[in-house]
């Protein structure tokens, strides 16, 4: 289990994270989400004790990490699948972590074989590709058989098989009861993969749930099928009620429930041949969030075409004046 209670942690005059609470319980995979900037990677350091909170506490199986005496044991890590020795075998690698923690060559043998670096445990890891390197880091996390694991990002660089049988891996070690708390960018894997979700905006928590939930309270949509879509549209105005057109015959509907759409084109007669709930993804329930917890905005594609028109101009422009030059 961890537990963090009110952590802060300031760099200079820069608040990073502001005041985080929350427990990440054994027995299910919890996600932890939040756009760059937001405090992920501080927040998971402090609960490794690579950085020192501010103020405010946190404990990984009641205690703080550098108070157990075999930490691996207790907590394994990926972090940075890069910091290793690049001029080390992966095998000599995970034996020399080992040692330090009187781990047995025989589990060293075990998480190469489950993490599927047998091919390669005999190669120096600095002509690992990223995924390989993955892989390594993942194994180092296993090594000491943790009650508890922590992965930041852990499918970066994997293809789709490392990333199905990562998403296996988590979920077979929540099913354990371990404590399992997972750091992603990429929704639609950790929309497979979550059982429950802790999402930080500019260093403060803006949910924390189970995944379900977050996802139902997106606005019900709901698709329209009917012959008669703008009779629906304007029968269906209201306060809190968004309705757009799809296709000539198709509506989407926000705010209002899939029977209550059923009674109002009852009212009307007017044909309804689909009526279909639609499920929130989660980058959809994501990105409402924490449209105003961003801080690093990108400008609109729209601008980028502009941009390269506006500088193909001128290039053009450009060669131009040089031809007219050139013929003077």
């Amino acid at each position: 289990m961890i537990e963090a209670q009110g952590l802060v942690k300031v760099y200079g005059n820069k608040p990073a994270v502001q005041g985080v609470s929350f427990t990440v319980q054994p027995g299910r995979v919890t996600g932890f989400l939040g756009p760059n900037g937001a405090g992920k990677s501080t927040t998971m350091r402090m609960i490794m004790g690579l950085d020192r909170p501010t103020s405010g506490d946190v404990l990984v199986n009641g205690k703080h990490y550098a108070k157990h005496r075999a930490p691996l044991r207790e907590v394994g890590a990926l972090l940075d699948a890069k910091a290793v020795h690049t001029s080390r075998t992966a095998y000599n690698h995970l034996r020399a972590m080992a040692a330090t923690h009187s781990i047995p060559t025989k589990r060293v043998h075990d998480v190469i074989e489950l993490t599927g670096l047998g091919a390669v445990a005999k190669k120096r890891v600095g002509g690992f590709s990223l995924g390989m390197g993955q892989r390594l880091g993942i194994a180092a996390a296993l090594l000491g058989d943790p009650q508890t694991i922590i992965l930041d990002e852990p499918v970066n660089g994997l293809d789709p098989e490392g990333v199905l049988w990562v998403r296996n891996l988590v979920k077979a070690l929540a099913a354990e009861g371990r404590t399992v708390f997972l750091s992603s960018h990429l929704m639609s894997e950790m929309s497979l993969t979550a059982d429950h979700l802790i999402v930080i905006g500019r260093g403060r928590i803006i949910a924390d749930a189970p995944i379900q939930d977050i996802l139902n309270n997106r606005a019900q949509r709901v698709r329209v099928r009917t012959d008669r879509p703008d009779v629906l549209t304007r029968a269906l105005a209201g306060e809190g009620v968004s309705v757009e057109a799809r296709e000539p015959e198709l509506l989407e509907v926000s705010g209002v429930a899939a029977r209550a759409i059923a009674e109002t084109a009852l009212a009307q007669q007017v044909l309804v041949y689909e009526l279909t709930p639609l499920q929130a993804s989660l980058e959809e329930a994501y990105m409402d969030l924490t449209k105003d917890e961003v801080e690093y905005h990108s400008g609109p594609v729209a601008d980028v075409h502009d941009h390269a028109g506006t500088a193909e101009s001128g290039r053009h422009a450009a060669v131009a004046a040089g031809a007219g030059q050139e013929g003077n």
